[in-house]
C-alpha cells in the first residue's frame, strides 16, 4: 500500500479536525451577506424534501407512525433533505451551532461575528423551508403522490407535546446534529459521509425529535393544509426548537470538544 492509500484510510486525529472546523467556521464568517443568504436560501429550499418524501411514504404505505417498517422508510427518506444540504455544501443553522461557535471559544472571532452568521443562515433557512412549502403543498397534492391527510399527520407529530418537550427533544437535536458536523469533518470520503448523514439524521427522524430547519418544513404543512395546527403551534415549535438545537450544538459538542481537544485529547 502505498503512503497516499495508507494516509487516506487513517482517521484524522482530534487536533487535525478542530483545526478544520475552526477553518471551515472562519471562512463562513467571512463570506458576504448576501452569500451567506443565498445559501441558507438554498439549504433551506433543498430541505424539504425531506419531509415531503415522508408525507409520501405516509400515502404510499398500508403502516403510519408506530409501525416499524414505516418508521425505517420515514427515518431513512428524511434523511435525504440533510444530504442535499450537506453534500451540496449549502449553510444549515444547525449545522453552525457547532461550526462557528468553536472559532469564537477559540479567540479567532467574536460573538457579533457568529450571530451575523446566525442570522443571516436561519432567515434564509426559514424563507427557503417556507417557500418549498408553498411549492409542494400548491402542486404535489395535484401528482396524486400525496394525500393531504400526510402532511396534517406530519406536523400533528411535532406539536401535540408540552412545551418543554420542545426544548429539551431540541437539544438532543442540536446535539446529534453537532455531532454531525463533528463526524463529517473526520470523514475521509464521500461513502462515510453519506453514511454518517444518514445514520444520525435518520437517528433524528426515528426518535421524532424537532429539528427546527427541516420542522419548518414539517408543521408549515399542517399550518397551510390542517385547521388543527395554529400559527401559535407553529411559533411556539420553531423558537422552542431553534433555542434547544443551538443549545445542544453549542454546550454538548462545541464546548466539550473544544474543551478536551485543547486540553490534552487527540
Amino acid at each position: 500500500m502505498s503512503d497516499s492509500e495508507s494516509d487516506s484510510t487513517e482517521q484524522k486525529p482530534s487536533r487535525s479536525v478542530l483545526d478544520s472546523l475552526i477553518e471551515s467556521g472562519l471562512h463562513e464568517m467571512n463570506r458576504e451577506r448576501s452569500g451567506l443568504l443565498l445559501s441558507g436560501l438554498s439549504a433551506g429550499l433543498d430541505i424539504g424534501f425531506g419531509p415531503l418524501l415522508m408525507a409520501v411514504v405516509l400515502t404510499l404505505s398500508e403502516g403510519g407512525f408506530g409501525d416499524l417498517v414505516t418508521e425505517l422508510l420515514l427515518a431513512s427518506v428524511y434523511s435525504i433533505g440533510f444530504m442535499l444540504v450537506i453534500l451540496g455544501r449549502s449553510e444549515l443553522f444547525t449545522e453552525h451551532t457547532t461550526l462557528a461557535v468553536i472559532p469564537v471559544l477559540d479567540g479567532q472571532a467574536s460573538l457579533r461575528q457568529l450571530g451575523r452568521l446566525w442570522g443571516l443562515v436561519y432567515v434564509g433557512n426559514i424563507v427557503g423551508g417556507a417557500a418549498f412549502t408553498l411549492l409542494a403543498v400548491l402542486l404535489m397534492p395535484g401528482l396524486g403522490v400525496v394525500d393531504t391527510v400526510a402532511f396534517e399527520t406530519i406536523a400533528l407529530k411535532l406539536v401535540t407535546h408540552d412545551l418543554q418537550w420542545l426544548v429539551v427533544a431540541g437539544v438532543f437535536a442540536g446535539w446529534l446534529m453537532g455531532l454531525l458536523a463533528w463526524l463529517i469533518a473526520a470523514a475521509q470520503e464521500t461513502i462515510s459521509r453519506l453514511v454518517i448523514i444518514w445514520v444520525v439524521t435518520a437517528t433524528i427522524g426515528i426518535l421524532h425529535l424537532p429539528h427546527s430547519i427541516a420542522g419548518n418544513v414539517e408543521v408549515l404543512f399542517g399550518l397551510l393544509m390542517s385547521p388543527a395546527v395554529t400559527l401559535a403551534d407553529y411559533l411556539a415549535f420553531l423558537s422552542l426548537a431553534t433555542i434547544g438545537n443551538a443549545l445542544g450544538g453549542g454546550v454538548f459538542v462545541a464546548l466539550l470538544k473544544y474543551g478536551h481537544v485543547v486540553r490534552g485529547g487527540s
